[in-house]
C-alpha cells in the first residue's frame, strides 16, 4: 500500500524492491518470497514497518512454490513489461 515500495498482499509484503546508488555506481534487486521460511520474520519488524506482515507464494496460493517453478515465467514477464531481452552470463560470478 503507498507510500511503501514493494509488492504487497494486503498488509503484507511479497516482494522487496531495492535501490542503492553510491560512488557513481547504482545497483538494483528484488527479492520474491516463494518458499521462504517466514518464521524468521518473528524475531524483527521487517523493513522497519510496525503493523505489516510478510507473507510468500506458498502461503498465499496454499502450495509448495519454489524459484525453479517462478523464475522463467518471471524472466518472461520481465522481458515483456520492460520491453527488453536479458543476456545471461557464462560466468554467475
Amino acid at each position: 500500500p503507498p507510500p511503501f515500495t514493494g509488492v504487497w498482499m494486503g498488509d503484507s509484503k511479497i516482494c522487496a524492491i531495492g535501490v542503492h546508488c553510491g560512488n557513481h555506481i547504482t545497483s538494483h534487486g528484488l527479492a520474491l518470497n516463494c518458499c521462504t521460511d517466514l518464521t524468521w520474520f518473528d524475531h524483527i519488524v521487517p523493513c522497519g514497518l510496525e503493523g505489516k506482515g510478510v507473507t510468500s507464494l506458498s502461503r498465499e496460493l496454499g502450495r509448495h512454490v519454489t524459484v525453479d517453478h517462478v523464475l522463467e515465467p518471471f524472466l518472461d514477464s520481465f522481458q515483456e513489461v520492460f520491453d527488453c531481452t536479458l543476456v545471461f552470463s557464462e560466468d554467475p560470478g
